[in-house]
């Protein structure tokens, strides 16, 4: 199979992803999503290709990051995904889970309609409204941005003062206000790693001293045995946003109730592998192989 990776060029993934590859005796390329560039109604010029590569003549095509970029630029790269996808080429993940996974709000609404627990949360885009549904949210909420990862960009306010001015200086940067109760947690949360409905394995992740417990973040990660409802649970909201492979973050309060917080459309497993054993880019292109054609 030829298979290409999108992808930077400096990414562990990427080059876990190709190692993976070459031991099955396939053959890799990686595209930069900035190469990215497609062609209409021009025949000699490939419908979807970046860095030389015609990705229309790829068995399938990996998306491994979603940079930041404009508007413009994300619409483009999710409209050439559709179109790979339209000509009968894999892509992992489907661009309609990308754009799902990759949005927070349009992922907890999908998450509540498949009936899992999520917590409270409140989408809005002024700082009056916000302050209205504080209090409704028990006066300790965690803001974030609606597109990130790693725990990049998420404050935790309780102080209503700090919330107002917090609120106002999201408004006015013309960013929308993700509000979501914070849960209490001893520190800790799951993380999960499903694909193609099954569960690759599950790791516990630690950080006593933030509420974003990350591995990128400084947390410490374990394997751990999940229970048969954390297995249900992760398994269905992989398909609440229809994401073959995806990575769910599973969070316990102090009372016992548990909640799904996240579903990572492209999600990170260095440190899965590590604690697990589970290798995740075999996994995947066995993945490929066994669905090769069915586009």
């Amino acid at each position: 199979m030829q298979i290409a990776i999108l992808g930077s060029p400096d990414s562990w993934y990427a080059r876990d992803l190709g190692r993976a590859m070459t031991d099955r005796g396939h053959v890799s390329s990686l595209v930069p999503f900035e190469r990215l560039a497609t062609a209409v109604a021009l025949p000699q010029l490939p419908p979807v290709s970046g860095s030389g590569v015609d990705l229309t003549h790829c068995d399938a095509v990996i998306v491994r990051t979603m940079p930041p970029g404009s508007l413009e630029q994300v619409v483009f790269r999710m409209d050439a995904l559709v179109r790979l996808q339209a000509a009968g080429i894999q892509v992992l993940n489907p661009p309609k889970a990308i754009e799902c996974a990759v949005d927070k709000y349009l992922t907890t609404a999908r998450l509540a309609e498949a009936g899992l627990p999520v917590p409270e949360t409140v989408v809005c885009e002024t700082a009056a409204y916000a302050m209205e549904v504080f209090a409704a949210l028990g006066g300790d909420v965690v803001i974030k941005p609606i597109f990130g990862s790693e725990g990049r960009g998420i404050v935790r306010v309780s102080d209503p003062d700090l919330a107002l001015r917090t609120f106002r200086t999201i408004e006015r940067t013309q960013s929308v206000l993700y509000l979501q109760r914070f849960v209490d947690h001893p520190g800790c949360d799951l993380r999960v790693m499903v694909l193609n409905g099954r569960i690759l394995g599950g790791m516990q992740r630690c950080c006593p001293d933030d509420f974003r417990v990350n591995v990128s973040r400084s947390g410490h990660a374990r394997q751990i045995t999940l229970t048969s409802e954390q297995e249900e649970w992760a398994i269905r909201s992989a398909q609440a946003v229809g994401a073959p492979l995806a990575g769910i973050d599973l969070l316990t309060d102090r009372e016992g109730r548990s909640y799904v917080i996240e579903v990572n459309g492209v999600p990170g497993w260095q440190a899965f592998r590590r604690v697990t054993g589970c290798d995740v880019a075999t996994e995947v292109i066995r993945h490929l192989e066994n669905h090769r054609g069915r586009e």
